[in-house]
Protein backbone atom coordinates (compact mmCIF):
# COMPACT_ATOMS: atom_id res chain seq x y z
CA UNK A 1 0.00 0.00 0.00
CA UNK A 2 1.58 3.31 -0.83
CA UNK A 3 1.54 6.35 1.37
CA UNK A 4 -1.56 8.03 2.29
CA UNK A 5 -2.44 10.77 0.58
CA UNK A 6 -2.55 14.09 2.64
CA UNK A 7 -3.99 17.42 1.46
CA UNK A 8 -2.38 20.77 2.49
CA UNK A 9 -4.06 24.06 2.11
CA UNK A 10 -2.05 26.78 0.93
CA UNK A 11 -2.39 30.60 1.66
CA UNK A 12 -4.60 32.88 -0.57
CA UNK A 13 -4.07 34.00 -3.67
CA UNK A 14 -1.58 36.43 -4.29
CA UNK A 15 -1.78 39.07 -7.41
CA UNK A 16 0.91 41.21 -7.06
CA UNK A 17 3.10 41.02 -9.69
CA UNK A 18 3.13 37.21 -11.03
CA UNK A 19 -0.20 35.83 -9.37
CA UNK A 20 0.29 32.97 -6.98
CA UNK A 21 -0.77 30.33 -4.67
CA UNK A 22 1.74 29.35 -1.86
CA UNK A 23 2.70 28.19 1.00
CA UNK A 24 6.08 27.76 3.45
CA UNK A 25 7.73 24.13 2.47
CA UNK A 26 7.70 23.25 6.28
CA UNK A 27 4.76 22.00 5.97
CA UNK A 28 5.46 19.51 2.89
CA UNK A 29 8.38 18.88 4.89
CA UNK A 30 6.49 17.92 7.67
CA UNK A 31 3.80 15.63 6.23
CA UNK A 32 6.42 13.86 4.14
CA UNK A 33 8.82 13.35 7.50
CA UNK A 34 5.26 12.02 9.37
CA UNK A 35 5.60 9.11 6.35
CA UNK A 36 2.92 11.09 4.00
CA UNK A 37 2.26 11.86 0.46
CA UNK A 38 1.91 15.46 0.39
CA UNK A 39 -0.87 17.30 -2.11
CA UNK A 40 -1.15 21.23 -2.02
CA UNK A 41 -4.97 22.20 -2.33
CA UNK A 42 -5.64 25.52 -3.48
CA UNK A 43 -8.45 27.99 -2.54
CA UNK A 44 -10.98 28.49 -5.04
CA UNK A 45 -12.93 24.93 -5.45
CA UNK A 46 -16.64 25.40 -5.49
CA UNK A 47 -17.29 22.14 -4.83
CA UNK A 48 -14.47 21.31 -2.06
CA UNK A 49 -16.15 18.05 -0.63
CA UNK A 50 -15.27 16.51 -3.99
CA UNK A 51 -11.30 16.33 -3.00
CA UNK A 52 -11.96 14.01 0.23
CA UNK A 53 -13.27 11.45 -2.16
CA UNK A 54 -9.51 11.56 -3.18
CA UNK A 55 -7.80 12.36 -0.11
CA UNK A 56 -6.57 9.91 2.80
CA UNK A 57 -6.48 12.96 5.33
CA UNK A 58 -5.92 16.97 5.47
CA UNK A 59 -3.68 19.89 6.88
CA UNK A 60 -5.12 22.87 7.28
CA UNK A 61 -2.38 25.48 7.19
CA UNK A 62 -1.74 28.96 9.18
CA UNK A 63 -1.43 32.14 7.13
CA UNK A 64 -3.99 35.34 7.37
CA UNK A 65 -6.73 36.29 9.73
CA UNK A 66 -10.35 35.35 8.98
CA UNK A 67 -13.13 37.95 7.63
CA UNK A 68 -14.44 38.62 10.70
CA UNK A 69 -17.66 38.73 9.39
CA UNK A 70 -17.78 34.82 9.77
CA UNK A 71 -18.36 35.02 13.75
CA UNK A 72 -19.72 38.62 14.33
CA UNK A 73 -16.32 40.02 14.65
CA UNK A 74 -15.53 43.58 13.93
CA UNK A 75 -12.65 44.70 11.50
CA UNK A 76 -9.51 44.99 13.45
CA UNK A 77 -6.51 47.86 11.72
CA UNK A 78 -4.01 44.94 12.89
CA UNK A 79 -6.12 42.27 10.32
CA UNK A 80 -4.13 40.92 7.91
CA UNK A 81 -4.51 38.83 3.92
CA UNK A 82 -8.03 38.43 4.81
CA UNK A 83 -9.47 36.51 2.18
CA UNK A 84 -13.14 35.58 1.52
CA UNK A 85 -11.97 33.08 -1.55
CA UNK A 86 -9.67 31.04 1.00
CA UNK A 87 -12.01 31.54 4.00
CA UNK A 88 -14.89 30.17 1.78
CA UNK A 89 -12.95 27.25 0.41
CA UNK A 90 -12.14 26.31 4.29
CA UNK A 91 -14.83 26.74 6.03
CA UNK A 92 -16.71 24.27 3.66
CA UNK A 93 -13.84 21.58 3.04
CA UNK A 94 -13.62 21.47 7.09
CA UNK A 95 -17.05 20.51 7.93
CA UNK A 96 -17.29 18.32 4.72
CA UNK A 97 -13.86 16.57 6.41
CA UNK A 98 -15.93 16.13 9.77
CA UNK A 99 -18.78 14.67 8.33
CA UNK A 100 -17.16 11.75 6.73
CA UNK A 101 -14.85 11.37 10.01
CA UNK A 102 -11.62 12.54 7.61
CA UNK A 103 -8.11 13.03 9.89
CA UNK A 104 -7.95 16.42 10.16
CA UNK A 105 -4.40 18.17 11.56
CA UNK A 106 -5.72 21.97 11.85
CA UNK A 107 -2.82 24.48 12.65
CA UNK A 108 -3.02 27.94 14.25
CA UNK A 109 -5.37 29.30 11.12
CA UNK A 110 -6.56 25.73 10.88
CA UNK A 111 -8.36 25.53 14.67
CA UNK A 112 -9.82 29.39 14.15
CA UNK A 113 -11.02 27.85 11.11
CA UNK A 114 -12.44 24.79 12.92
CA UNK A 115 -13.78 27.13 15.63
CA UNK A 116 -15.46 29.17 13.74
CA UNK A 117 -16.80 26.73 11.22
CA UNK A 118 -18.66 25.35 14.58
CA UNK A 119 -20.17 28.42 15.53
CA UNK A 120 -17.20 29.76 17.80
CA UNK A 121 -15.39 33.24 17.90
CA UNK A 122 -12.14 34.59 17.32
CA UNK A 123 -10.32 37.73 19.40
CA UNK A 124 -9.24 39.87 16.51
CA UNK A 125 -6.07 41.20 18.10
CA UNK A 126 -4.99 39.01 20.71
CA UNK A 127 -2.37 41.24 22.75
CA UNK A 128 -5.15 43.72 23.80
CA UNK A 129 -7.22 40.77 25.11
CA UNK A 130 -4.05 39.02 27.37
CA UNK A 131 -1.18 41.53 27.13
CA UNK A 132 2.21 40.60 26.28
CA UNK A 133 4.04 38.99 29.11
CA UNK A 134 3.94 35.80 26.82
CA UNK A 135 5.00 36.67 23.68
CA UNK A 136 2.60 34.40 20.78
CA UNK A 137 4.98 36.08 18.27
CA UNK A 138 7.48 38.32 17.32
CA UNK A 139 6.24 39.94 14.12
CA UNK A 140 3.68 39.22 11.91
CA UNK A 141 6.99 37.40 10.02
CA UNK A 142 8.25 36.20 12.96
CA UNK A 143 7.92 33.33 15.67
CA UNK A 144 8.99 32.51 18.73
CA UNK A 145 8.33 30.39 21.41
CA UNK A 146 6.63 29.68 24.44
CA UNK A 147 5.82 26.58 26.84
CA UNK A 148 1.95 25.03 26.48
CA UNK A 149 -0.05 23.15 29.42
CA UNK A 150 -2.25 20.29 28.38
CA UNK A 151 -5.37 18.80 29.63
CA UNK A 152 -4.03 15.04 31.04
CA UNK A 153 -7.04 13.80 30.09
CA UNK A 154 -7.04 14.94 26.54
CA UNK A 155 -6.07 12.74 23.30
CA UNK A 156 -3.61 15.08 22.63
CA UNK A 157 -1.77 14.57 25.97
CA UNK A 158 -2.20 10.88 25.52
CA UNK A 159 -0.61 11.58 21.74
CA UNK A 160 2.05 13.58 23.35
CA UNK A 161 2.97 11.52 26.20
CA UNK A 162 3.28 14.94 28.09
CA UNK A 163 1.11 17.51 30.18
CA UNK A 164 3.36 20.08 29.81
CA UNK A 165 5.41 21.65 26.66
CA UNK A 166 8.22 23.38 27.67
CA UNK A 167 8.38 25.61 24.31
CA UNK A 168 6.28 25.23 21.02
CA UNK A 169 6.67 27.41 18.08
CA UNK A 170 4.32 30.13 18.12
CA UNK A 171 3.14 32.97 14.76
CA UNK A 172 -0.29 34.23 15.77
CA UNK A 173 -1.98 37.51 17.07
CA UNK A 174 -5.62 35.61 16.56
CA UNK A 175 -6.94 33.12 19.26
CA UNK A 176 -9.98 31.07 20.05
CA UNK A 177 -12.72 33.43 21.92
CA UNK A 178 -15.74 31.35 22.06
CA UNK A 179 -15.52 28.04 21.48
CA UNK A 180 -17.67 26.24 18.58
CA UNK A 181 -20.33 23.37 19.41
CA UNK A 182 -19.06 20.42 20.52
CA UNK A 183 -15.27 21.79 21.29
CA UNK A 184 -13.54 21.85 24.33
CA UNK A 185 -10.79 23.26 25.24
CA UNK A 186 -7.51 20.99 25.78
CA UNK A 187 -3.73 23.10 26.16
CA UNK A 188 -3.51 26.81 27.38
CA UNK A 189 -0.45 28.91 27.20
CA UNK A 190 0.12 30.73 30.79
CA UNK A 191 -1.66 33.69 29.98
CA UNK A 192 -4.75 31.97 29.33
CA UNK A 193 -4.94 31.89 25.79
CA UNK A 194 -6.19 28.34 24.30
CA UNK A 195 -3.69 26.36 22.18
CA UNK A 196 -6.02 23.14 21.45
CA UNK A 197 -9.12 22.07 20.64
CA UNK A 198 -10.95 18.55 20.76
CA UNK A 199 -14.33 17.29 19.43
CA UNK A 200 -15.83 14.44 21.70
CA UNK A 201 -16.80 12.56 18.52
CA UNK A 202 -13.81 13.03 16.21
CA UNK A 203 -10.97 11.22 17.57
CA UNK A 204 -9.56 11.66 14.31
CA UNK A 205 -9.26 15.81 14.52
CA UNK A 206 -6.14 16.99 15.95
CA UNK A 207 -6.50 21.05 16.03
CA UNK A 208 -3.57 23.11 17.65
CA UNK A 209 -2.63 26.54 17.65
CA UNK A 210 0.94 26.31 17.81
CA UNK A 211 3.20 25.87 14.78
CA UNK A 212 5.07 22.23 14.85
CA UNK A 213 5.88 21.88 11.29
CA UNK A 214 8.61 24.09 12.38
CA UNK A 215 9.50 21.42 14.97
CA UNK A 216 10.02 17.96 13.42
CA UNK A 217 13.45 16.81 14.33
CA UNK A 218 13.50 12.74 14.29
CA UNK A 219 11.93 11.87 17.86
CA UNK A 220 10.45 15.43 18.28
CA UNK A 221 7.33 15.71 19.97
CA UNK A 222 5.85 17.73 17.40
CA UNK A 223 6.52 15.43 14.71
CA UNK A 224 3.89 13.18 16.46
CA UNK A 225 1.74 15.04 15.38
CA UNK A 226 2.40 14.30 11.66
CA UNK A 227 2.68 10.63 11.83
CA UNK A 228 -0.55 10.65 14.03
CA UNK A 229 -2.27 12.23 11.46
CA UNK A 230 -0.60 9.57 8.74
CA UNK A 231 -1.20 6.30 10.44
CA UNK A 232 -5.12 7.47 10.91
CA UNK A 233 -5.61 8.09 7.40
CA UNK A 234 -3.79 4.47 6.83
CA UNK A 235 -5.89 2.52 9.17
CA UNK A 236 -9.18 4.61 7.34
CA UNK A 237 -11.79 1.55 6.13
Amino acid sequence: MGRPLVGVTTYHREIEDRPRFYLPSAYVDAVRAGGGLPVLLTPGEERPAELLERLDALVFSGGGDLDPGHFGGDDHPRSYFICEERDAFELQLIRAALERETPVLAICRGVQVLNVALGGSLHSHLEEVVGNAILHRESQTLHCYHPVRLDPDSRLATLMGATELDEVASWHHQAVDRLGEGLRAVAWASDGTVEALELLEAPQLLAIQWHPELQIEPGSLQRRLFEAIVRMAGEKP
